[in-house]
This record gives C-alpha cells, sequence and structure tokens, in this order.
C-alpha cells in the first residue's frame, strides 16, 4: 500500500477525520482529539497503535520500532515501504481505530463500532 491507500483507508473507518498537526503530520482521528494513527507529511512513516500483547512482537521485526513519544501507550512505528502486508495493515489499523472508540463515552460509541 502506498501511503494516500492509507490514507484513504483510515479516513474510510467509521467517524475519522484527518488534520495536519506539528509542522507536516497527518492525524487521523475520532471525536476531534483521539488520535488512532499518524502519519508523517512526506509519507515516510506511519504510527498507530497496537495491544500491549502484540507490541513486542511486532516491535522484533525488521521495518517496525517503538513509535517516539508513544511507544509507552503500545504504538509502533513503520517505515515506508511498510513492512507488512496490505490485509495484515488494514487489519491493525482498523484494531487501533477500535480501541480508541472503545475509550470513548458509551453513547459516543454505538455509530463508531464496527
Amino acid at each position: 500500500m502506498d501511503t494516500e491507500d492509507v490514507a484513504a483507508f483510515c479516513l474510510s473507518l467509521p467517524g475519522a477525520r484527518e488534520d495536519y498537526k506539528w509542522g507536516g503530520v497527518r492525524v487521523f482521528s475520532i471525536a476531534e482529539t483521539k488520535m488512532f494513527a499518524v502519519m508523517g507529511l512526506a509519507g515516510n512513516d506511519l504510527a498507530f497503535k497496537v495491544g500491549p500483547d502484540l507490541f513486542l512482537g511486532y516491535v522484533d521485526r525488521p521495518g517496525i520500532r517503538p513509535a517516539p513519544y508513544l511507544a509507552r501507550a503500545y504504538w509502533i512505528t513503520l517505515a515506508h515501504p511498510y513492512a507488512m502486508g496490505k490485509d495484515e495493515l488494514c487489519d491493525l489499523l482498523t484494531r487501533s481505530h477500535q480501541w480508541v472508540v472503545s475509550k470513548l463515552p458509551k453513547h459516543r460509541q454505538v455509530a463508531l463500532k464496527l
């Protein structure tokens, strides 16, 4: 997948929006402030949340490392070209989205659950 395919997939998830922050970072979020994926404006990297049970397994793989400043929250960073296939990447982005949705108040979750 190229960077625009990833961006289009992120925006296709329920309630997702895109903002540009911090001098050149594309932020994909829900409920205006809850990030589920972050991409460098140049498209050279992609960061998103994985589960605590998956974190160590992913950061041991080539091309994947803990995300700076967000690793304590189990975020990983992939360098472009991404070190995984389309299906696996889409699954992980969907999981990241759903973890963020699960932290929202119950009345906000209803329309955002997959």
